[in-house]
């Protein structure tokens, strides 16, 4: 094989190689599904996926970003209860891991609410189900009886 033959075999190698590279994306992140899980006495349902992206082990291992969609079903019998989906996201901030909650709430006895949202920086994600009388906000009971299910936990 001649000098200029190798050359040119390489240089289409590398261009290859390079196209690949470029067309496949960085960090593929597939959906995760999640679910269903129930309040007790199955009086509301959630069923929904996980997508994580970005994922950085450098000090405290966390995702860059975490998009969670899904639905709630309110299966409470009574115009004065909703089914609710209470969402804690433990998340970096320096080198602290505090929480957020974030509620989905759904007074219409069976129907499905659709919902979705990201947040970012995210260590840990975890659900609770409860169904309870009409509020604002979940109550202390949903919030602090009963276990947390862990939807995400960067590794």
């Amino acid at each position: 094989m001649t000098t200029s033959r190798t050359a040119a075999v390489l240089t289409g190698t590398a261009a290859a190689a390079l196209v690949a590279l470029v067309s496949s994306p960085a960090q593929a992140a597939s959906a995760a599904s999640w679910g269903p899980y129930y309040a007790p006495g199955q009086a509301a349902k959630a069923v929904g996926s996980l997508t994580a992206t970005g994922e950085d082990h450098a000090d405290l291992p966390t995702a860059g970003s975490v998009r969670i969609t899904g639905k709630l079903t309110d299966r409470t019998r009574k115009d004065s209860a909703c089914g609710w989906a209470v969402f804690r996201i433990t998340y970096r901030d320096g080198s602290n891991l505090p929480f957020k909650e974030r509620s989905v709430r759904n007074c219409s006895f069976g129907s499905t609410k659709k919902f979705s949202f990201e947040s970012h920086d995210v260590y840990q994600v975890e659900l609770k189900v409860c169904a309870e009388g009409r509020g604002s906000k979940p109550s202390l009971n949903c919030l602090y009886a009963g276990t947390w299910k862990v939807l995400y936990l960067s590794k």
